[in-house]
């Protein structure tokens, strides 16, 4: 196809009719929203997948359908890069433009303009793999995707339902399939082998582990968990709760890892026994927060900074007893939201670098090192080992029994981590695989360090992009007077930290506040930062937040503990 198929994409398009009342926008998880008017973005995602495929000379693409943590209600999409990274940051303009014009004949007028100013090569194949989570507006979406790669003659493959991870996985194994850089079998009993085959051999000569409590937000990661078990047979027993994917409106309520996160307490389903650990997934499993119950039975959060610190920690030691220290740089990528205690821990260990909010800063500055390792504090993030490590680490010839097993254990934790994403389930098996080398419970891990009181709100505003921030996020720059404001705030409270950051995604913005005492990270910090500064800022508040974080739907009245964060 070397010209534009205009007549199969403006009749496709025409099935598709964008909504006249909302603006999209590609965000820091692609396009994000109520799943019944996605149905003109889907059909145009196609389109655009297909078009990056060209661009990158036929390589593979992928697309998820998904809202991830988001209520059911909710769907979204987002494309995949050739190497299971996120869509170039270039192009989410590019898919913001083609969801927002208003009608087919624009948005050929747009495709052919994306066609013209990428330079794009039409004669060149066009190749997609996409999934979708369980929502149960997905399978009109994907009809709606496929008609948009139908109207490009792009050949598609079907994911079918399966995790975000596992998709990101397959983009990379079908790319790398039979190169030197092959990352693996490109189906989903190849991604069970891999993770399964190298957690197995972590484990081997080691006590076995107490089963592990998961729970799967009564989303997809429940297939995939389920999956995992004949696979990992007796090394290891993982039991699911909140693994109900039929019942409608399940999905994500009351449970799974964003509420665990942003409630800080367990989800109405589970009971844990004292000294029993547990995690919980994501809707589409791409995050993990873990948590255990003490000896009295109180309850316990290891979020993703502390997985960052028993990770990375581990890793350094590994690479340490391999003799690779002085060739391997092991790197931790935080953000703003990361405690304030992670970040002294870490720092005193190696050395660790803040980055704005967004899967694609953190992975991008994690290549930057020889060993990257990254999550966020809601429980998203991997490893990545650089290629040059990787070879170092295959190729090394020990000169001590302490550096041949280092070494063997350093390549089954890189077979073990989906370096393409966030995978919750991938990232328990790592955690599972250091608690058991270290003999660590879940109260020997919790006492690495202790986290600052911290507290987190949100509030909606009328356009997010008044604000702007620099320094990662840490700072703001408009509106003005707001930052001096913050700092006056801080400044009163022992340990204080506090920033107000715009969503990537909707129009709201977060406003995180630490402090060494909980009373203090709870008082009215969040509230004084935003309420007592100009009159014409109030006025735009469509949510006002009042001390304590609650917040107040002026619609509804209803207030909301502790709102959603990271969306």
């Amino acid at each position: 196809m070397s010209t534009l198929p205009i007549e199969a994409i403006k009749n496709r398009s025409d099935r598709h009719p964008k909504p006249s009342d909302i603006k999209f926008q590609y965000g820091t998880a692609g396009f994000r929203t109520l799943g019944s008017t996605l149905s003109s973005v889907l059909f145009r995602v196609g389109v655009l997948a297909a078009l990056r495929s060209k661009r990158l000379d036929g390589k593979i693409i992928g697309v998820m359908v998904t809202a991830s943590h988001n209520p059911e209600p909710d769907n979204g999409v987002k494309l995949v890069d050739p190497r299971g990274e996120m869509l170039e940051s270039s192009w989410e303009a590019h898919a913001t433009a083609l969801a927002n014009a208003p009608n087919s004949d624009a948005f050929v007028a747009a495709v052919d303009e994306l066609v013209k100013t990428a330079k794009i090569d039409l004669s060149k194949p066009a190749r997609v793999v996409y999934a979708r989570d369980t929502r149960p507006t997905g399978p009109e979406l994907v009809a709606a995707l496929k008609d948009g790669l139908e109207a490009m003659k792009a050949e598609y493959r079907d994911a079918g339902v399966t995790t975000t991870p596992v998709l990101h996985y397959l983009v990379r194994t079908v790319n790398t399939k039979g190169t030197k850089d092959s990352y693996g079998e490109d189906t989903e009993e190849g991604y069970l082998t891999k993770l399964s085959d190298a957690f197995k051999k972590l484990l081997a000569g080691k006590p076995t582990p107490p089963p592990l409590l998961i729970d799967c937000a009564n989303g997809v990661g429940a297939l995939m968990a389920e999956k995992f078990k004949s696979y990992l047979g007796d090394a290891f027993t993982i039991n699911l709760v909140n693994a109900d994917i039929h019942t409608p409106g399940a999905l994500n309520s009351a449970c799974g890892a964003d509420f665990v996160k942003v409630n800080q307490k367990l989800p109405p389903s589970i009971t844990l026994q004292p000294g029993q650990r547990a995690c919980s997934l994501d809707g589409d499993a791409d995050r993990i927060i873990y948590y255990y119950a003490d000896e009295r039975g109180q309850f316990h959060m290891l979020d993703g900074d502390k997985i960052t610190a028993l990770v990375a920690s581990f890793i350094v030691e590994l690479v340490k007893a391999a003799g690779l220290d002085e060739q391997i740089k092991v790197g931790v990528i935080q953000t703003a939201y990361a405690n304030g205690s992670s970040t002294k821990y870490l720092s005193a260990r190696l050395p660790v670098k803040c980055v704005p909010t967004g899967v694609k800063h953190l992975h991008h500055a994690a290549e930057q090192y020889d060993v990257g390792v990254y999550f966020e504090a809601n429980g998203h993030g991997t490893v990545l080992f650089s290629p040059a490590a990787h070879e170092l680490i295959s190729s090394h010839n020990p000169s001590t029994p302490t550096q041949s097993t280092a070494l063997v254990n350093l390549g089954n934790v890189i077979d073990v981590i989906n370096q393409t994403v966030g995978d919750a389930l991938s990232d328990a098996f790592l955690v599972e695989s250091v608690l058991a080398h270290k003999s660590y419970s879940g109260v020997e891990w919790d006492s690495l360090y202790s986290d600052l009181p911290n507290r987190l709100v949100k509030v909606v505003v009328g356009d997010r992009n008044a604000f702007e921030t620099e320094d990662a996020e840490r700072r703001l720059v408009s509106p003005p007077g707001l930052q001096a404001k913050i700092n006056e705030l801080v400044g009163r409270y022992e340990g204080g930290r506090s920033f107000v950051r715009p969503s990537g995604t909707e129009d709201v913005v977060r406003v995180y506040a630490e402090a060494v005492a909980r009373p203090q990270a709870d008082g009215d910090i969040p509230s004084s930062c935003l309420l007592s500064v100009h009159s014409w800022f109030l006025s735009r508040l469509e949510l006002a937040f009042r001390v304590a974080g609650l917040v107040y739907d002026e619609a509804g009245g209803d207030p909301l503990q502790r709102p959603k964060e990271f969306i």
